[in-house]
Formats: C-alpha cells, structure tokens, sequence
C-alpha cells in the first residue's frame, strides 16, 4: 500500500560498526552541539531568536 517495501528487519551500517556513530553521539552529549545538519539549524536558530527577543 502507497509503495512501502516489506522490510526484513535486518539492517546494515558500517558507520556503526566502525563507531562513528558512537563517538559523534557521545561528543554530541558531552558539548551539547548537535552533529547532525537538523540539529545544528535547529540549535542556531534558537539562538537567533534568544538574541532577537533579548532586545
């Protein structure tokens, strides 16, 4: 139904099999930036809007 797949539930990612994905989550944690591209929008522009309402 509206083109979705069946999935097999078995996925594959060499990104964390290697660890990045750890180590970019538990810096993430640690500095409280973001590292994914959302995360990073979504953080400067939070701060855009602190500045702009502070005035």
């Amino acid at each position: 139904m509206f083109g979705f797949k069946k999935k097999l539930g078995v996925s594959f990612s060499l990104s964390r099999l290697v660890g990045i994905s750890g180590l970019k989550n538990s810096i993430a944690r640690k500095t409280g930036i973001p590292t994914t591209k959302g995360g990073i929008e979504r953080k400067i522009g939070q701060k855009i809007l602190a500045i702009i309402l502070k005035k």
